[in-house]
């Protein structure tokens, strides 16, 4: 075949193929990745080797395999999970048979693709750059596959380069495409997942279960204050409230807490803010606590916290008010005042007991409360570490290991309060955070649990028996609290990801939330009032036909700016400099007939000069298409030539 690959080219297209499923690892199934990697791997070396490429019956064969597996897996091939899977295993496979030209252009087109779908699953400012990048891989592949003369000896930076270029000369167009294009009503990664779930907190906890969300960096969401905001202790972002225990782990109430909760009464320390909240593949929505109100599209349940009426799926603004003074449900009716007291039986035998001589000995529900807080502020450790509690997890805690962090100390506290006749329950949310440039960045690792009683006439008070033991952790945060545990504990490497984070949140707001409303605002400032779908798209057009003029002007061009004519330039300087010391330039004079004038007039510059004429004259005469390497290499010895004037 003449058009055959060489080694060149088919790596680099291996390559491009390679980095492109590498976008996905994230969400492929750990058996596709690794029998992809090991396929990829397994055909560079083979082709190395000179092996033949896998028979026909062999692709149809793993071809019709994937499809199953697949349809295995996840159940059908829609839907972003089993879509991408597919993909990946279509675009691996296509590089088993990749040996002609053609196979590579194709590769590299569905590559393209490929890594398009990849930004389904995340847009953030960090993943669009390696998108970046990948696309930049792609582009040299592609111009690694230029006939042989264009391409020779072209080093790997030179491919970069021009993949670079031809980028950099691609963002105006997709800057206009961006704006101009007709905004969807839903972007498309806003589809709902096949099962597809994202880091956050969940509706259960067991102790343990918050360890691994601590050491998830990532950002949960963003707080901006209308005018002042609250101290540090008051950073309480409330967001799923569990009621039933059944020994080991917290649930929400079977069923879910109904709707239309009345507000709490605001007492005068409200807060005005907005939360823009990422991604989590969950309706529940963190407010400070307590919120007043319910945004628009959710609603505030009768444990006052805000569910939104479908998955958050992309990221989401809501404005809300917050009092974080204020108390809910002063009074509770009889069926759930029984809710928040009952207890698994056969559980927590020692801390049932503990809690019934504080009852007898004390005057009311408040030294209750005080005796439990001061028993973990005696001798009980904070850490991120704990050892592994029994099956009576509760006992175990209290009377044995006395080290944990917040779940197992909300837990064990709305034990206690329980079985001493208080109405209890557990609060899992968000405390703290980090400002950065002005609002306040929430992380998954600022989860949070804490505890809430209720008292007759009061309602429920919040309770954080955490901050008895470390108070650090409420004060400065969880990555103060947890210190050299975490990875992400030094200050230097929190202030650079603050400092990044708020070129995150300007992506986010400017270009991932871009809906029809912000384009109608970017319109309008620019002097584009009431545009039609059709304006845009004659608009978008017209645009479109003016760079493809402006393309092919640039690609009709003189011939000067070919690969070789790099030689020319280089011969015509060094002609210029002759011109300076007296030999002068005449028009259709060759390089030997040059030479010869240059011996006469000046004969000290013969062995200098003749090398470099015949190196010009095999390089302009003697070859299609001169190498950039020779070229190069020419050109310094040209400039290096010293000249001087005849006497």
């Amino acid at each position: 075949m003449t058009d055959r690959l060489d080694r060149l080219q088919f790596e680099r297209t291996a390559i491009a193929v390679a980095a492109t499923i590498a976008t996905h690892l994230a969400h492929l199934p750990p058996w596709l990745a690794a029998a992809l990697a090991a396929a990829i791997a397994l055909r560079v070396f083979a082709r190395r080797r000179g092996s033949a490429t896998i028979s026909s019956w062999t692709r149809v064969l793993l071809t019709v395999l994937l499809l199953v597996v697949i349809v295995t897996r996840y159940g059908n091939v829609f839907g972003r999970g089993p879509g991408s899977a597919l993909a990946c295993g279509l675009l691996g496979l296509k590089l088993l048979e990749t040996e002609r030209t053609r196979d590579a252009r194709v590769a590299i087109g569905f590559s393209s693709f490929v890594l398009m779908s990849s930004l389904l699953f995340t847009q953030s400012l960090l993943f669009c750059t390696l998108v970046g990048g990948v696309l930049v891989l792609i582009l040299a592949a592609l111009s690694a596959l230029q006939p042989a003369p264009l391409r020779a000896h072209r080093p790997l930076r030179a491919d970069l380069r021009l993949a670079g270029i031809l980028l950099a000369a691609s963002l105006p167009l997709g800057a206009a495409a961006f704006v101009l294009l007709p905004r969807l009503q839903a972007p498309l990664w806003g589809s709902r997942d096949d099962g597809l779930g994202r880091s956050g907190l969940s509706e259960t906890m067991a102790p343990g279960q918050f360890s691994q969300l601590m050491q998830d960096d990532s950002p949960a969401f963003r707080v901006e204050f209308a005018a002042s905001r609250p101290p540090n202790a008051s950073l309480y972002f409330r967001t799923i409230v569990l009621t039933d225990f059944d020994g080991t782990t917290w649930s929400r109430r079977l069923g879910g807490p109904r709707g239309g909760a009345a507000a709490p009464v605001a007492t005068g320390r409200s807060y005005d803010y907005t939360i823009t909240l990422e991604a989590t593949d969950r309706p529940w929505m963190p407010a400070l606590d307590l919120p007043l109100f319910a945004p628009e599209g959710t609603r505030l349940d009768d444990d006052q916290v805000i569910v939104a009426g479908r998955s958050v799926t992309q990221p989401r603004e809501y404005h809300l008010r917050s009092d974080v003074d204020a108390h809910a449900a002063p009074s509770l009716d009889r069926r759930e005042r029984l809710r928040m007291l009952r207890l698994p039986t056969g559980y927590g035998k020692q801390a049932r007991a503990l809690a019934q001589r504080w009852r007898e000995q004390a005057k009311d529900d408040r030294d209750v409360v005080k005796a439990a807080l001061a028993m973990f502020r005696g001798s009980f450790t904070y850490t991120l570490s704990p050892p592994l509690l029994a099956r009576d997890s509760v006992d175990d805690f209290l009377f044995g290991s006395q080290q944990g962090f917040c779940e197992h100390y909300a837990s064990a506290f709305v034990f206690l309060m329980r079985a001493a006749g208080i109405p209890a329950r557990v609060v899992t949310g968000y405390q703290g955070g980090w400002w950065s440039g002005g609002y306040l960045l929430v992380r998954q690792s600022d989860a949070h649990a804490w505890a809430e009683v209720w008292r007759e006439g009061t309602g429920w008070q919040r309770v954080d028996p955490t901050a008895a033991v470390s108070p650090a952790r409420v004060e400065l945060g969880a990555p103060d609290a947890n210190g050299a545990q975490a990875w992400f504990g030094a200050e230097w490497l929190r202030e650079m990801r603050n400092r990044f984070d708020v070129a995150s949140r300007l992506w986010t707001l400017s270009i991932v939330r871009f809906d029809a409303l912000s384009q109608r605002n970017l319109l309008s400032s620019l002097g584009i009032t009431d545009a039609a779908q059709g304006d845009l798209l004659l608009a978008l057009s017209g645009v479109l036909g003016l760079s493809m003029l402006l393309a092919a002007a640039w690609s009709m061009r003189e011939t000067s700016v070919r690969v070789g004519d790099a030689l020319d330039r280089a011969w015509t300087r060094f002609r210029s400099r002759l011109a300076r010391t007296g030999i002068d330039e005449r028009a259709a004079e060759g390089p030997l007939d040059l030479r010869a004038r240059v011996h006469a007039a000046v004969p000290a510059l013969a062995p200098a000069i003749d090398p470099l004429v015949d190196e010009y004259v095999a390089l302009r005469y003697g070859a299609a298409e001169p190498t950039p390497t020779r070229v190069a290499a020419l050109d310094r010895r040209l400039r290096a030539v010293r000249l001087s004037r005849p006497r």
